[in-house]
């Protein structure tokens, strides 16, 4: 069993709040830690709201949970009855000891609206990702380039041989396509979205250009504007914000867009190994997401940006807490070139050193203002410091 690193996490936050929610994507672990989470506690009943006699005990949720009363709960799928918000406030505010509810469940509009109206100040969220490099280093034999290759999902990380790896990740984007977006309330074309993913995916890590991708899809900017919210909002996608600093420069001002998982956008650009991976136009900016889900996904407690201007200078990473600020650019080779540009834009937004995020085993320095780095050096380095 991989211990995940939001473990603690969620036991700090059991003792703060009457609720704990755990939203991440399908199929990333947030039933098997809930699991582990309440194994040794027999005051936790679980309730799994895609078994249909589970979901039938909530028919009357008031009964149910005056029966349960001296119980903890723990409630799994929890986006198939969004009406159930309005009954856990009366619950929690009738018995405020905390720890009571931990929910589990993808994110939806349902599910955020009505618990941010129901239950302010009385509910933590934590979001669950896919493996991360730490977990898997921790506690598994950890394979880098499977770990690139077929992204964090255990089912796909997991599998024996890249053909069930390849399997998996096509069962599971058809599947979340198909199944899971109607089952959250959302009613689009199943065509569109896979064609508007693999758009993504052929984009990955460039600025978006809702106009264009709206033309290639025959739709026009604000539908393509509310799919991509929406895809970000099942954590699928990734859109990374521009950096406004207070100087006189033009700066570009619309997103990045990302595929979150690696495994997820090589199997939308039939990606199927190394070698297809390392022959393809993609293979940098594979890189470049891969790096920046890992790291921004680490330190949740950070804003992440991006920087660049309309003359070309730019940097791939801005990490922002507090007065903290950190420059990051990602380059896929273990003898990175660092161009005008990048130094231009150090310049500009006075950072005295930039980390260069590189597939090599041991950090050096280029010189005094650049460090080279493996990411789990990087990560280290900032949570230390």
């Amino acid at each position: 069993m991989i211990q995940r690193d939001l473990h603690s996490r969620v036991l700090e936050y059991q003792k703060i709040f009457p609720v704990v929610a755990i939203l991440g994507p399908r199929q990333c672990g947030k039933s098997t830690l809930a699991k582990m989470l309440i194994s040794k506690d027999s005051s936790f009943v679980y309730l799994d709201l895609e078994r249909y006699s589970d979901l039938n005990k909530l028919e009357n949720p008031e009964l149910f949970f005056r029966n349960n009363q001296d119980k903890n709960l723990c409630i799994d799928e929890i986006q198939l009855k969004p009406d159930l918000f309005s009954s856990l406030r009366w619950v929690v505010d009738e018995d405020r000891r905390n720890g009571k509810f931990l929910i589990l469940g993808s994110a939806s509009r349902d599910l955020i609206q009505k618990s941010s109206e129901s239950l302010a100040g009385r509910i933590g969220y934590i979001e669950l990702t896919p493996f991360n490099r730490h977990e898997l280093q921790e506690n598994h034999e950890f394979d880098f380039n499977k770990h690139w290759l077929r992204g964090g999902y255990p089912d796909s990380y997991l599998q024996h041989t890249e053909q069930a790896g390849s399997i998996w990740r096509e069962n599971f984007i058809r599947t979340f396509i198909e199944r899971d977006l109607p089952q959250l309330g959302i009613r689009i074309s199943s065509l569109n979205i896979r064609r508007l993913l693999s758009m993504c995916a052929h984009n990955q890590g460039q600025i978006l250009n809702s106009s264009k991708l709206g033309e290639s899809l025959g739709t026009n900017y604000h539908t393509v504007q509310n799919y991509l919210t929406l895809l970000e909002q099942v954590f699928i996608i990734r859109t990374l914000k521009p950096y406004f600093p207070n100087i006189k420069k033009r700066i570009i001002k619309a997103p990045k867009v990302y595929v979150r998982d690696s495994g997820v956008l090589h199997s939308l650009l039939n990606i199927e190994n190394m070698n297809d991976l390392l022959g393809h136009p993609v293979f940098g900016s594979s890189w470049e997401g891969y790096c920046l889900e890992n790291i921004v996904s680490s330190l949740s407690d950070w804003q992440a940006y991006y920087y660049r201007t309309s003359s070309g200078n730019e940097i791939d990473l801005i990490l922002e807490k507090g007065t903290r600020k950190v420059a990051v650019e990602f380059k896929a080779s273990t003898a990175p070139h660092i161009t005008k540009g990048i130094y231009q834009a150090m310049d500009d937004l006075g950072f005295d050193k930039l980390w260069v995020i590189s597939p090599i085993g041991e950090a050096y320095s280029l010189n005094e203002r650049i460090e080279v780095s493996p990411i789990n050096n990087f990560l280290k380095s900032i949570k230390d410091n």
